[in-house]
């Protein structure tokens, strides 16, 4: 992992989850896991978050108020979608009123797979989501053209 420059600010919104991760989420945010060492903050204000963690899956209802969320906060910003629900709408993807995980709505940055998922991967998920953010900021830095490097097939792995 690249050297983090920045220590991200955090906004939390439960789609529609058993809230199951919303109880793995609370757990990683407190002292046993310390967040804070990274210099993870939990804000009650998107407008001054960078990431915004989504647990459980989209429906109808709440699709306008996920990108409203994600409207409020200043760029560069990502997306981690935390949990299988999130991830892919899990059980309730054949619901009638469900459209499936966040990224339906959203452009996620970070997958955090499980169960909930545990507190461990979803610290591993807010530190992945650094790097993006990472790339996000040098890309809006970047003046307009072609990068260096572009059409030779270097690629991401």
């Amino acid at each position: 992992m690249s050297i983090m420059k920045k220590s991200p600010w955090i906004v939390h919104y439960n789609a529609s989850s058993c809230n199951g991760c919303d109880l793995e989420l609370v757990a990683t945010l407190t002292p046993m896991y310390d967040p804070e060492r990274f210099g993870v903050i939990n804000m009650g204000n998107p407008k001054h978050a960078d990431l915004l963690l989504v647990t459980g899956s989209v429906n109808a209802r709440n699709a306008s108020v996920l990108e409203a969320l994600f409207d409020q906060m200043p760029s560069p910003k990502a997306v981690v979608a935390i949990g299988i629900c999130a991830t892919s709408g899990c059980v309730f993807a054949e619901a009638y009123n469900v459209l499936g995980g966040v990224d339906k709505v959203l452009p996620v940055d970070v997958y955090v797979p499980g169960c909930a998922a545990r507190p461990e991967a979803i610290l591993d998920g807010i530190l992945r989501a650094l790097d993006v953010l990472e790339r996000k900021r040098l890309e809006l830095k970047r003046p307009p053209g072609p990068a260096a490097g572009e059409g030779k097939g270097t690629g991401i792995l």
